[in-house]
């Protein structure tokens, strides 16, 4: 290459990579939605030194119509150990009728779905739905409170099927004409489940066939790879028993990466038996099978069950701001992890593909309807206007005005008019949004216009949300999460 001389003139300017990038692909460079880590609350990565991770619907991702299905009838087969009525072996359900969030009235047998203000606004008896005058007539007049004897909240994946039992098998009963004690059911619902998982009957049948059950990532591992290689430290910490984890977490990472011969090399502390939401707030020590005795430090490549978030945070030496915990319980991983600790928070929505189809789907159905909502909204200023004009005319002594009360009054009804059919049609467009969205319940994280009872929980402790953990891989380690401005309806 020839001496560049003053002579010669200024060299050309080279192309830079990034613009030639830029200008070949014009479209939007952001990631997809269902990609994306969405933020509810100020979040930088940077200033993360630890990240703990469940197993459960959050590393493990469990095919749930499969699960629904094997809930069910191990439910079903020890309901008729407990002496229920043979025919049910023959039971008819539907594994999509549930979502999470939904409140069950255990006295009346309904199913309700409420907003961020605990209105219900939906509810099926069996799968016959309730109209809307019955439930404001059972549960407008007086405060319901969710968290009463009365009712049980469906906050978790692995409840669906709680819900699906007991409508199948009120609307089975009912059909015969049987008696019915609806509390009683559920809690017998209740019991079979839990004596399937505490027989190790589901975790058994789940262990066997883990790929009818698990949708593997196959991005998981290169995700957390990623994020030790950003100089982040991993935990699991789970429920699990040691024997189901060790399966499935083999299954998930074993052989996937060859720096990591065994898959709790992929973390720095592995927790089972964990015993949350009481992990947070209690005082079980921690046990290491290998080394009976005190458990004095965390290492890398042993295994321990049980302990506290206390214990936890002294022996790793860690403040709990600088943790985030990624899980898919909004209670037991989300809820009491920001109230019993500082450690951020980062919820996996699996049903987060859904919701945003349908959203695409019915965006133009959403748009028209806050469009009618802002058109309602000068229709009422004008219905103002017109009433006060008429009570005006009729103040006044003035035989001339007659002519305009009549033109006054006119306007009032056709005012009046115009508002009911948009009232209509707002309803068609409401039912339309909602059936986009799930032939049931409509959206998961919104209820009539509002952040339905879920939803509002997760935007009130989820620091994050996303679909799956292995969204973060597109994120670098000192990635700023930042949430959209938060306005107030005066500021709007």
């Amino acid at each position: 290459m020839g001496d560049f001389s003053p002579s010669s003139g200024p060299p050309a300017q080279l192309s830079l990579p990034l613009i030639a990038l830029r200008d070949a692909s014009s479209t939007d460079l952001r990631l997809a939605r269902t990609e994306r880590v969405h933020v509810n609350r100020n979040l930088p990565l940077g200033q993360v030194d630890w990240i703990g991770f469940d197993m459960d619907y959050t590393l493990a991702v469990y095919q749930q119509e499969a699960m629904d299905s094997l809930s069910v009838e191990v439910t079903i087969e020890n309901l008729l150990r407990m002496g229920y009525p043979g025919y049910l072996r023959e039971l008819r359900y539907d594994i999509r009728f549930p979502i999470r969030g939904l409140l069950i009235d255990k006295h009346l047998g309904n199913v309700l779905k409420m907003d961020r203000f605990a209105g219900i606004h939906k509810g099926y008896h069996g799968f016959t739905r309730v109209e809307r005058e019955q439930l404001h007539q059972l549960y407008w007049k007086t405060k319901i409170r969710p968290d009463s004897d009365r009712f049980h909240w469906i906050d978790t994946l692995f409840g669906l099927s709680e819900v699906t039992s007991y409508v199948s098998i009120i609307e089975a009963l009912e059909k015969r004409g049987e008696r019915m004690h609806y509390e009683r059911l559920f809690e017998d619902i209740r019991k079979a489940i839990d004596l399937a998982h505490a027989t190790g009957e589901v975790h058994d049948r789940v262990a066997t066939q883990l790929p009818r059950f698990i949708a593997k990532d196959e991005h998981l591992a290169l995700t957390l790879h990623k994020l030790r290689s950003a100089g982040k430290k991993l935990f699991l910490l789970t429920n699990s028993p040691w024997d189901y984890t060790d399966k499935m977490m083999s299954y998930l990472l074993s052989d996937e990466l060859q720096e990591y011969r065994h898959w709790p090399l992929y973390f720095d502390v592995v927790i089972v038996a964990a015993r949350k939401p009481v992990w947070f707030n209690g005082r079980e020590p921690f046990v290491d099978a290998s080394a009976p005795g005190a458990v004095t430090s965390l290492e890398r490549g042993r295994v321990y069950a049980g302990g506290n978030v206390r214990d936890f945070e002294r022996l790793t030496g860690i403040q709990g701001s600088r943790v985030l915990y990624v899980g898919d319980h909004i209670y037991g991983d989300i809820v009491r992890s920001k109230k019993e600790s500082t450690w951020r928070t980062a919820m996996i929505i699996q049903e987060l593909d859904a919701e945003l189809s349908a959203h695409e789907r019915s965006a133009q159905a959403i748009s028209k309807k806050l469009r009618l909502d802002e058109e309602r909204g000068h229709q009422e200023d004008e219905l103002r206007f017109y009433q006060r004009r008429l009570r005006a005319i009729e103040r006044s002594s003035d035989v001339s005005d007659a002519s305009e009360s009549v033109r006054v009054k006119r306007g009032i009804e056709t005012v009046r008019r115009t508002l009911r059919e948009m009232n209509q049609e707002q309803e068609l467009l409401e039912r339309f949004i909602d059936d986009s969205f799930h032939p049931y319940w409509g959206s998961l994280l919104k209820e009539s216009g509002e952040l339905s009872s879920f939803g509002a929980q997760v935007a009130r402790y989820a620091d994050v949300y996303t679909r799956s953990v292995s969204c973060l891989r597109h994120y670098s380690g000192e990635q700023y999460f930042r949430s959209p401005h938060d306005f107030m309806p005066h500021e709007l």
